[in-house]
C-alpha cells in the first residue's frame, strides 16, 4: 500500500514538473544543427507532448531524434546560435556594455569562443 502511493506521488510530481515546462522559442529548435540534436523523448512521443516537456520536436529528418532539447535560451532570440555560427563582433575581453553598444550579442558561457557576436534575424526561426 506504501508503495502504491509513492508511486502515485511520484507520478504526480512528474506531471506536475511537465506541466510548467516552457515551450522552446523557435529559434531555439531550428538553429540545432540535426547531427547535434539531443533525445529529449521517448518512441512515439507527440509534438504535444515534446514541446510540454519544454523540447523542440521537429519528423522532417529521419533517422535522429524528433525529440530533442533545444539551444540555451539567450537575452535575445536573434542571439540563438550554435557557438561555431557565431561571427565575432568584438575583441578578447570585451565587456558586456561595450558589445551591447555594438548592437551585438554577449555570452561568456563557453571560453574559447567569440563572446560577443553579430546577432541573425529570427525570420528563418521555425518550429
Amino acid at each position: 500500500m506504501a508503495g502504491t502511493r509513492l508511486l502515485m506521488a511520484v507520478l504526480v510530481l512528474g506531471l506536475c514538473v511537465l506541466a510548467e515546462a516552457e515551450k522552446p522559442l523557435p529559434c531555439q529548435c531550428s538553429r540545432i544543427s540535426p547531427q547535434n540534436r539531443k533525445n529529449c523523448g521517448f518512441p512515439g512521443i507527440t509534438s504535444d507532448q515534446c514541446f510540454d516537456a519544454g523540447c523542440c520536436f521537429d519528423t522532417t529528418i529521419p533517422g535522429i531524434p524528433w525529440c530533442f532539447n533545444p539551444l540555451p535560451k539567450q537575452e535575445s532570440e536573434e542571439c540563438v546560435m550554435e557557438v561555431l555560427v557565431r561571427s565575432d563582433c568584438g575583441y578578447p575581453g570585451i565587456s558586456p556594455e561595450e558589445c551591447a553598444s555594438r548592437k551585438c550579442c554577449f555570452s561568456d558561457d563557453i571560453p574559447q569562443v567569440p563572446w560577443c557576436f553579430f546577432p541573425k534575424s529570427v525570420q528563418d526561426c521555425h518550429y
